[in-house]
C-alpha cells in the first residue's frame, strides 16, 4: 500500500473538506466502517448479489463495470483514493447487484453498510449533509460523463479523462480505459500514439 496516512485521517481529511464535526462526532462516525484490504482482482461486489455496503477508498484503485449479454465490458467508474464506490441501485433499494466492483490493484477500503449511514446520518445533522452532498457530486459527474459520452468523439472523451486524471494512464491496464472510453484498446492506442 502507497498511502501512510492513517485511514482514520484520510477519511477525515474528506470529511472535513464539506462539514465539520468534533472529534467525538467523527470518532463515531468512524466506529460505523470497517477496514478491509482486497488483492488485485478480487471483486468486491459480483453482479447479482445483494449489496449492503458502499466502500471509501483509502489505497488503490477499484473498478465499478456492467459486463453485457455478450459478455461485453463497460466501466461505468474507476474508484481511487477517497472516492466511494458501490452498486448504489441495488444498495438503496434492495434489488440484486447489476454491476460489479473489483480492484484493479490491491486496495485498502472502509466499508459502511446502508444500515449504519441511515443511522448515523439520523444522528448527525453534519453527516447527513455530507453524504447529501457526496450525493449530489456524483450525479453530477455522471451527467456529465453521459453529456460526453453523447457529444465528444473518441479522441476528446480521452483527453477530458486524462487531463482530469493523469494518474489513470500509469496505474490502470489500456483495455480498461478503453472499456471506460467506449473505445476499442486498439483506437486507444492510436489516440495516445497521435
Amino acid at each position: 500500500m502507497n498511502n501512510s496516512m492513517h485511514p482514520k485521517e484520510i477519511l477525515r481529511g474528506h470529511v472535513t473538506q464539506i462539514v465539520s464535526l468534533t472529534d467525538e462526532q467523527f470518532d463515531h462516525f468512524f466506529s460505523r466502517f470497517t477496514l478491509k484490504s482486497y488483492k488485485k482482482g478480487q471483486a468486491i461486489i459480483t453482479q447479482g448479489a445483494k449489496v449492503e455496503h458502499e466502500y471509501f477508498v483509502i489505497d488503490g484503485y477499484l473498478k465499478t463495470f456492467y459486463i453485457n449479454d455478450d459478455v461485453k465490458m463497460f466501466i461505468l467508474q474507476f474508484a481511487m483514493p477517497t472516492w466511494w464506490a458501490s452498486d448504489y441501485n441495488a444498495l438503496y433499494n434492495g434489488a440484486k447487484a447489476t454491476v460489479g466492483v473489483d480492484c484493479i490493484t490491491d486496495a485498502q477500503v472502509l466499508c459502511l453498510s446502508n444500515a449504519d449511514r441511515e443511522k448515523i446520518c439520523s444522528e448527525l445533522h453534519e453527516v447527513e449533509r455530507f453524504f447529501r452532498w457526496r450525493t449530489n457530486r456524483g450525479y453530477v459527474a455522471s451527467q456529465k460523463r453521459l453529456l460526453s459520452l453523447m457529444n465528444n468523439d473518441a479522441r476528446l472523451r480521452y483527453e477530458e479523462l486524462m487531463a482530469q486524471y493523469p494518474a489513470l494512464y500509469n496505474t490502470v491496464p489500456k483495455h480498461l480505459i478503453a472499456a471506460y472510453l467506449g473505445v476499442s484498446r486498439e483506437t486507444l492506442s492510436r489516440l495516445y500514439h497521435t
